[in-house]
């Protein structure tokens, strides 16, 4: 599989429904309702967007409905967001008003694997936004 330059960019929009896994090697943006998991560089979610499924992304920027686990670097919930499930970050941004049913937990950068509390020696980044 060739490997192109992070200039590619998949738009899925309100009025597509997809079921199944979506992987996408470049950036994805997703307007309508997938049911599957989603693996890509960088996720951008619609206020009328729902997915259920996992998400696994380097950057992920969520503002729709989300039903599964999310595994990212940096993670943006903006305030039309509502999340159902655990939420894996090693930084984290939340709007007032964003709702999240789940557990988070801040990732080892090296493993990748969610990180102990007692065994974690660098604190978590958290914004808050207003």
């Amino acid at each position: 599989m060739a490997s192109k330059s992070n200039s590619t960019f998949s738009v899925l929009g309100s009025d597509l429904a997809i079921t199944g896994d979506i992987t996408a090697s470049a950036d994805l943006h997703v307007d309508g309702a997938v049911e599957g998991d989603i693996a890509c560089s960088a996720l951008v979610q619609g206020e009328t967007s729902t997915v259920k499924g996992a998400i696994k992304a380097e950057t992920a920027r969520l503002a729709g409905t989300v039903e599964g686990s999310i595994t990212a670097r940096e993670l943006v919930i903006l305030k039309t967001a509502k999340i159902t499930g655990d939420v894996f970050y090693d930084a984290l941004t939340i709007e007032q008003g964003a709702q999240v049913e789940g557990r988070f937990a801040h990732r080892n950068a090296k493993s990748g694997a969610a990180t102990a509390p007692s065994s974690s020696s660098a604190k978590p980044e958290l914004t808050v936004a207003g």
